[in-house]
């Protein structure tokens, strides 16, 4: 009796077995049938060559040049570049610089006078001992002065491309910030706004403290706008300050053309980008058609593009300084919706209401055991601790 089942599952597992073995050449045979490629594929011809008899390079530079000849020649696949300029003709396109132009030392200049710096520094006895004593503290100052007037402007410009400014503010073209910007949003100067560090709007409430270098007699033009604000239109901007005909780095004496408002973001949207953009002008500029109605609170009114207003004024301004910083939503900004704008606040978010519990009953019938966990306060209670 034992062994008709032995068999029985003996046989099974033969037939088991021979299905598998038949499933796995079926999908090995559909797995060969592929489709042919177009043409000849890299390194097809040393396949059933023996490679001990292939003529060597004998030196690098036969190497190299044989290997560029090998890239740059055309071949029928596609490159990764190919598929992405197809997807986007505009790919790889060539910016156009609209900032200032920049002026930068001679190289041979720079190492002579760094060759003099660790000469001195190699003579100086007290610098070697505060070294010896690890007692030497870098003034951070003095690095910050060096690179604001070496690499500052090409490191801002790789953030303001991380952070797609350039893409949203001026299709198309970049400029240089050249003109460093300082942004203090408080007295202690502690709301200080950099390369897209984060503010509250609490924070940004009030009008900012802003210096920057500036020639005497020179005008200026600084805008605050903000691409990602716009309630309506995806591609439209909201301007939350325009100051214009600035003399030297004095703000307040500016024309103001529009008076500052507030970051609000609105709930549910995440980050926005809040960017300063400071223009330098030619000469005086009439912004007759760019004021706006004092005090602007209309969002209508505020609606905005700034490489529209570029353009107007393009041959009169050139853009040479940029700051940004990126704020969320906070308490504040429904009281900037429904006092200051005078309208409803926008929530995009679904806010979820707190759990409903029925009434606590007395002695509770057939009830789990942790059912007064839910009218637990779920406070750390202090007492019996000492």
């Amino acid at each position: 009796m034992a062994l008709r089942p032995a068999c029985a599952a003996a046989l099974r597992a033969r037939t088991d077995l021979g299905v598998n073995n038949a499933r796995t050449f079926v999908t090995t045979a559909f797995l060969c049938k592929r489709t042919p490629p177009l043409g000849p594929m890299p390194n097809e011809e040393y396949q059933n060559v023996d490679l001990e008899s292939l003529e060597k390079y004998r030196s690098y530079n036969r190497y190299f040049r044989q290997a560029q000849e090998a890239r740059y020649k055309p071949a029928w696949w596609k490159t990764y570049k190919a598929h992405v300029d197809k997807a986007d003709p505009e790919h790889g396109e060539e910016k156009v610089n609209i900032g200032l132009s920049s002026y930068r030392t001679s190289r041979i200049k720079e190492v002579r006078e760094r060759k003099q710096v660790v000469k001195a520094n190699k003579n100086n006895p007290e610098l070697e001992r505060a070294f010896r004593l690890r007692t030497f503290k870098i003034p951070l100052d003095r690095v910050h002065e060096v690179w604001q007037k070496t690499c500052a402007p090409a490191h801002i410009r790789r953030l303001a491309d991380h952070y797609g400014v350039f893409r949203d503010l001026f299709p198309k073209a970049y400029f240089l910030p050249q003109v460093p910007l300082q942004i203090f949003y408080s007295q202690d100067r502690s709301g200080q706004v950099h390369y897209g560090n984060r503010l509250t709007p609490t924070e940004a409430a009030s009008v900012p403290q802003i210096s920057f270098d500036a020639e005497e007699g020179s005008l200026w033009t600084l805008l605050l706008t903000s691409p990602d604000e716009h309630l309506l239109d995806n591609e439209a901007e909201y301007v939350h300050w325009l100051v214009g005909n600035i003399p030297g780095g004095s703000v307040q004496a500016g024309e103001e053309l529009c008076h500052y408002l507030p970051p609000f973001p609105a709930r549910g949207t995440g980050f926005h980008r809040y960017i300063y953009v400071l223009f330098k002008q030619e000469g005086p500029i009439n912004f007759q058609e760019d004021v706006r109605p004092s005090p602007c609170h209309s969002l209508v009114d505020r609606s905005f593009k700034t490489v529209d207003f570029y353009r107007k004024h393009q041959d009169n301004m050139t853009p040479a300084g940029l700051a940004f910083f990126q704020s969320q939503w906070d308490e504040s900004v429904t009281n900037t919706f429904h006092s200051t704008l005078n309208m409803k606040e926008p929530v995009f978010e679904f806010i979820r209401p707190p759990v409903y519990h029925p009434p606590q009953v007395k002695f509770p019938h057939r009830q789990p055991l942790r059912y007064l966990d839910r009218y637990r306060d779920g406070k750390e209670h202090t007492y019996g601790i000492y």
